[in-house]
């Protein structure tokens, strides 16, 4: 509440709040449209490493040449305009700059990114919510040191998630499970970009007029990017990942306080607090009326007879012993949602969303039977899906995340569902994300290695 009155006084002041974006693609053309709309707020500058698609973009979206014809940094933080360029190095060490938007969905990039800012002293939205799963708690540690904030981005399922858990601890509630909606079949974790377009409900030709990546929306169906997002909510909340990943039962909005019990009580939990995913589809492939596939939903308890009653008198929609409730929101905006986060951040100086401890792990896990010099291609992809597993599991077993499985080469053959491990590949252990990723492994070995002593 009031952050577009603080806006707005940012704007009357002369001070806006002066922003970078690292990727100009799907999501950030979306707040490109978005940020012209928005008072208080300078976009300074574009980084992208194609500056031709980033003014096609801008085009697209309504903005005018003149807008992003600044000839430099300086020149755009003198005039109010925007500078477009390949070097995002230059971009986050500017001084004018006090946020960078990462939004390039490359995780081992974004990473890099993220570190480079920190080192500038710059708060950073991170719309790569892939490299959030698998480093979010170190990245919200080293923005900590650095004194600046980390967050997950606002119109993203995983903010807005944590938005709605919040709120429910902030009111009292007790949190028996959050999570987001999808739509799945067991049949999906096979499919590949080839494959994709027939489970969505379009042909080829269509997604290809509507320049939809396969790959992409792939990681989607294949249940990849819904454990990213839950691994992101439940770092981010406290929440556990199941012990087995995630079971997506089936329901409409109104079935969530029931689905969202424990299994002795005739749900699907096997115990309270933990994240999970409902699916639009009947276990037949039947679209069920009312479901939550675009939106998150949080689902708590009235752990006293008094809240049950309340439950009662407003005839609200409970399970069926009265004793669960959940709250939604049914959609999600993504790009369009973004300002949410670079208001709070700048304006209050709180997250939408930060990963505060690691409860929950993406493994790399095999779609089909792999064999040594096999390249892991990521998630979305023809070699691995992302499956979702309690952090502990992941250290102790020593799984490979899927945000680290990219053109990585196997040196031992994996069966099929196997989860792949570190010991499977060959990796470059130079690169900042698998440093950053190792550190974090480290830390919370170490950790528990405390906690048993």
């Amino acid at each position: 509440m009031n952050l577009h009155a603080k806006l707005l006084e940012r704007q009357a002041s002369g001070r806006p709040i002066r922003i970078g974006l690292i990727g100009a693609g799907k999501f950030g053309a979306m707040y490109l449209h978005q940020v012209l709309r928005t008072p208080g707020v300078h976009l300074v500058g574009i980084a992208d490493l194609s500056p031709a698609r980033a003014r096609e973009n801008l085009s697209r979206v309504g903005w005018r040449a003149e807008q992003f014809a600044a000839s430099s940094l300086d020149d755009a933080l003198k005039t109010g305009t925007t500078f477009l360029t390949d070097d995002w190095e230059a971009l986050v060490k500017c001084d004018g700059i006090e946020l960078i938007a990462e939004c390039t969905g490359n995780p081992v990039a974004a990473v890099e990114h993220c570190l480079g800012a920190f080192a500038a002293g710059k708060a950073v939205v991170n719309v790569t919510v892939e490299a959030d799963a698998f480093c979010g708690p170190i990245l919200a540690q080293k923005a900590r040191q650095a004194g600046v904030i980390y967050s997950l981005a606002y119109g993203d399922q995983p903010a807005l998630a944590c938005d709605l858990v919040d709120w429910a601890k902030a009111c009292g509630f007790p949190v028996v499970a959050a999570g987001r909606g999808h739509k799945w079949m067991p049949h999906y974790r096979e499919s590949t970009p080839e494959t994709v377009w027939d489970h969505w409900g379009l042909t080829a030709e269509q997604a290809a007029r509507g320049g939809m990546n396969p790959k992409m929306f792939n990681a989607f169906l294949d249940g990849s990017k819904p454990a990213i997002e839950s691994a992101a909510i439940a770092n981010a909340t406290g929440l556990q990942a199941p012990s087995q990943g995630l079971a997506f039962p089936p329901g409409s909005v109104d079935d969530i306080p029931t689905l969202m019990r424990l299994r002795s009580e005739g749900g699907v939990l096997e115990s309270k607090g933990q994240v999970e995913v409902v699916s639009c589809l009947t276990i037949e492939g039947k679209p069920i009326p009312n479901d939550i596939r675009k939106g998150v939903w949080v689902c708590f308890e009235g752990d006293s007879e008094y809240i049950r009653n309340c439950f009662q008198e407003y005839s609200v929609v409970t399970d069926p012993s009265g004793r669960y409730m959940s709250s939604y929101k049914k959609w999600h905006l993504i790009g369009l949602e973004l300002g949410i986060s670079v208001a709070s951040i700048a304006l209050r100086k709180e997250a939408t969303g930060v990963a505060t401890t690691f409860n929950a792990d993406v493994a790399a896990t095999a779609k089909k039977d792999l064999r040594v010099g096999d390249t892991l291609d990521g998630e979305g992809g023809y070699t691995v899906f992302g499956k979702l597993t309690p952090a502990s599991t992941s250290l102790a077993k020593g799984y490979l995340p899927l945000g680290l499985a990219h053109n990585v080469r196997l040196t031992r053959p994996v069966a099929k569902d196997a989860c792949i491990t570190w010991a499977d590949v060959a990796i470059d252990e130079t690169l900042p994300a698998v440093r950053v990723r190792r550190e974090q492994e480290a830390f919370y070995a170490s950790a528990a290695t405390r906690r048993v002593g």
